[in-house]
């Protein structure tokens, strides 16, 4: 750029003196236009000279500036071959260390994944272990409970047969009576006292109840007969029988409780040795629910006979009431105990209520006793203080007063 600069100014400079030249020449000559053009040949000698010298100077000056700037230009490619080198070693040692963080970071991150690996394994494997254990425990339980099934199955497979063997049993009158009569003997014994009952016990009619209940005056002696009316009430309830064989399985079934009441009432009623009603226990609570639910005319023959239609749940009531009874006799039987007993603890009372007294006596004499020991107390202190302050000297100048306190 310095060098076009150059070429410009030279360039400008030769027209000017072009210029200066023409205007010499075009002019007239005179003696002093003469001198002038001498001197104007010699000044563009000197011009032409001058600038030959220029341009000799621009010439040297171009090829120092070529030289130099070939210099520069080596100069520069040595430098930017250093910097290169240098940029070259930065990044080098950048890599180097970015390369040895990268693996610090690797190793690091390496770590870490292992922890956490390891962590979730240890957690994984106590999961599964809980799930093991869990599964163990489950496993054992539905094992448990498989045998406790096939404990049940047995059960029921025994139930069955023993219902089957139950309605076997109660397929026949003499085992239905068998049952009543086994059913009664556990009421009754769960209930009352031994010696309050007897069972198959003979009247003086040569009758043999099932089991006779000895309650005091004014009941007395009650007999309890076990009846089990099944067959005709299973065939009046049997869906599969006709309407006429279950009608007529009803009637049957009225007639058999009928003359079950009227048995009872012929045989275990009798004046002047049992009481003047009986008990007819029925052992299923179905055959009861029924007669006193669809049967009212049964229970109202029954009650004119003087016989009470029971089931279990019933005759528990009674037998509970009559151990009642029982036990209220027997407080009666032993008042005359309590009597004498109350009588010796009341006179031990009065005993205790005079020694009380006197005990409340000396109590309140100790009370005044301590009364005075504290008043007395209290005027020894009284003293000590007149003593500590100096006012028993001012007591001594005053003249004696009687002690109103002694």
């Amino acid at each position: 750029m310095n060098e076009t600069f150059l070429i410009a100014a030279v360039l400008a400079t030769l027209l000017v003196v072009a210029l200066l030249l023409w205007r010499l020449l075009a002019a007239p000559r005179t003696q002093d236009q003469a001198q002038t053009l001498d001197q104007g040949e010699r000044l563009r000698s000197e011009i032409v000279a001058l600038k030959i010298a220029q341009i000799e100077g621009l010439a040297s000056h171009r090829e120092t500036s070529q030289q130099k700037l070939a210099e520069l230009g080596a100069a520069l490619q040595k430098l930017l071959a250093e910097q290169a080198r240098a940029d070259q070693e930065l990044l080098a040692n950048t890599l180097r260390g970015n390369s040895q963080q990268l693996s610090l970071n690797i190793e690091a991150m390496t770590r870490t994944m292992d922890e956490r690996l390891e962590r979730i394994s240890g957690k994984v494997a106590e999961r599964l272990d809980e799930g093991f254990k869990k599964t163990n425990e489950t496993f054992v339980n539905v094992m448990t409970r498989l045998a406790t099934i096939d404990e049940a199955q047995k059960k029921i497979e025994g139930l069955t047969s023993s219902v089957v063997s139950l309605q076997e049993l109660l397929g026949d009158k003499r085992a239905r009576g068998a049952f009543g009569e086994v059913q009664l003997e556990a009421l009754v014994r769960n209930v009352l006292p031994s010696n309050s009952f007897e069972f198959q016990y003979t009247l003086s009619n040569g009758c043999r109840v099932d089991c006779l209940l000895k309650l005091p005056a004014p009941t007395g002696m009650v007999a309890v007969d076990s009846k089990f009316p099944l067959e005709n009430y299973r065939r009046m309830l049997d869906p599969a029988a006709g309407v006429a064989e279950r009608a007529q399985s009803k009637q049957q079934f009225r007639a058999d409780v009928k003359k079950h009441v009227d048995d009872i009432q012929q045989k275990y009623i009798i004046a002047n040795e049992t009481s003047d009603g009986a008990v007819m226990f029925l052992p299923a609570e179905a055959v009861f629910a029924e007669i006193h639910a669809y049967h009212p005319e049964l229970v109202e023959h029954a009650n004119a006979r003087r016989v009470w239609i029971v089931s279990p749940t019933t005759l528990m009531a009674i037998l509970n009431t009559a151990r009642a009874v029982l036990r209220d006799v027997e407080t009666r039987k032993q008042i005359h105990v309590i009597k004498d007993a109350l009588s010796r603890l009341s006179k031990d009372f009065e005993l205790f209520d005079e020694r009380m007294k006197k005990l409340a006596d000396h109590i309140r004499l100790a009370s005044k006793d301590v009364d005075d020991i504290h008043i007395s107390s209290r005027k020894i202190t009284q003293r000590f203080g007149q003593i500590e302050s100096v006012e028993l000297e001012q007591a001594a100048a005053l003249p004696d007063a009687p002690n109103r306190s002694d």
